[in-house]
């Protein structure tokens, strides 16, 4: 499912135009960004939660030639679903 198709199912089940509808979502996913470009974490009861994650730097190598290559730390954003969501998906 693309940005354009929840913009179009939200529009359906509200009734509002779609423009009003992708300015919200596009508003929504901003925030959503923003939030967690701070560090932070966001919270949405019955559906999950989105985080950012530290991973630690690591010695990897390269499938090709072998070779050992060391891999930086960085961030990561995640999702981790609610109980309720996993239990109406599974």
């Amino acid at each position: 499912m693309t940005k354009a198709d929840i913009v179009n199912e939200i529009a359906q089940k509200t009734g509002r135009e779609k423009k009003a509808v992708t300015e919200c979502v596009e508003a929504f996913m901003e925030t959503v960004t923003e939030e967690l470009a701070r560090g932070g974490r966001i919270e949405l009861r019955d559906f999950g939660n989105f985080m950012v994650k530290e991973r630690a730097a690591k010695i990897g190598r390269n499938p090709a030639t072998g070779a050992v290559v060391n891999i930086a730390a960085r961030k990561m954003p995640v999702f981790k679903p609610s109980k309720t969501l996993k239990d109406k998906v599974l």
